[in-house]
């Protein structure tokens, strides 16, 4: 089995994911060339209808990451019998940082770490701000592999958790209910995370009246993506503190170049000015051990391709996730 890698790993992670790729497997990377026809498999994050044109005995393309661009979609829908793959090694990693955007938010963490580097104690003693986790009533949107392991982490506080997702698998440890309940359980949730990907369904669909049916004082993270909200709404029950508190790892404004990264605002309200917010630059998944995972976590789809096993993390191209 032939595959490509349209761009080459570091030559410490390609020697790595090489280690552990069944020895029949035959790796190439960089621009395609006409050596390169008898591709199998193509590893590549937004391949081109040329990059798929170059490669006529192409069975899957595989996005090394979780989110599949418009563009990627377009292009795999117009091969026919073309699969489409992801990977979900980000999954614990960006699980970790919606659990601590939760902490952040519910015990006032940045608010008091910026008054105290300053020597100020008075946060210290006035009312009680912190907000107690245990015993309160989390509703995860978006069940997939991310929101599964936020489940795992939400139960082990002891807190009560139920999930809504588009279609109900069997043997789920929690409660999971269908989209159209979403509306039933938002008010019984004090915590409400977002884990959804964002296609046409999803977009929006948290707006201002969802979050009106939300308890007074709930707390919301959001770590799939930042139109899944609807961003005036979001500002406005920030600022009016109809939530307690949000933690943002996902946004609507992002810089386009690289001198735009050091003067690009998130969005288009002002939510760096609020005090109830911690906003993260769209990061959870990246830490010092991403590459590693990543490199198992593809290596493991492509030794499933070689001994003819369905591989994992197939995309409905229809669905787009």
């Amino acid at each position: 089995m032939r595959v490509h890698f349209l761009h080459p790993p570091d030559p410490e992670h390609l020697e790595f994911i090489t280690s552990l790729l069944d020895p029949t497997i035959i790796v190439s990377s960089g621009e395609i060339r006409s050596e390169h026809k008898g591709t199998d498999l193509l590893v590549a994050g937004r391949p081109t209808p040329e990059d798929l044109r170059q490669l006529p005995g192409l069975k899957a393309v595989i996005v090394p990451w979780t989110g599949i661009s418009p563009g990627t979609l377009a292009a795999v829908r117009k091969v026919p019998g073309l699969k489409l793959h992801n990977l979900h090694h980000n999954a614990v990693p960006t699980a970790e940082l919606a659990i601590a955007l939760l902490f952040s938010v519910a015990k006032k963490i940045i608010p008091f770490d910026q008054q105290l580097r300053q020597g100020n104690w008075e946060m210290r003693y006035q009312s009680p701000q912190s907000y107690l986790l245990a015993g309160k009533r989390a509703l995860i949107v978006g069940y997939g592999r991310i929101g599964k392991e936020i489940a795992k982490n939400l139960k082990a506080l002891d807190i009560e958790v139920k999930a809504i997702r588009r279609s109900i698998g069997k043997g789920s440890r929690f409660d999971v209910s269908p989209v159209d309940q979403l509306k039933k359980y938002l008010p019984q949730a004090e915590i409400l995370v977002l884990a959804v990907p964002l296609t046409d369904e999803t977009e929006g669909l948290i707006g201002a009246e969802q979050l009106a049916l939300l308890p007074d004082n709930a707390i919301l993270i959001n770590i799939s993506r930042g139109r899944v909200v609807d961003q005036q709404a979001l500002y406005s029950a920030l600022k009016d503190r109809k939530l307690f508190g949000a933690g943002l790892d996902v946004w609507y404004s992002y810089p386009t170049d690289e001198p735009s990264r050091k003067n690009t605002l998130p969005g288009d309200y002002p939510f760096h000015e609020l005090d109830n917010i911690v906003i993260s630059p769209h990061r959870a998944g990246l830490v010092k051990e991403t590459e590693i995972l990543r490199m198992k976590a593809l290596a493991e789809l492509l030794n499933q391709a070689v001994k003819a096993h369905p591989m994992d993390n197939r995309v409905d191209l229809d669905l787009g996730y």
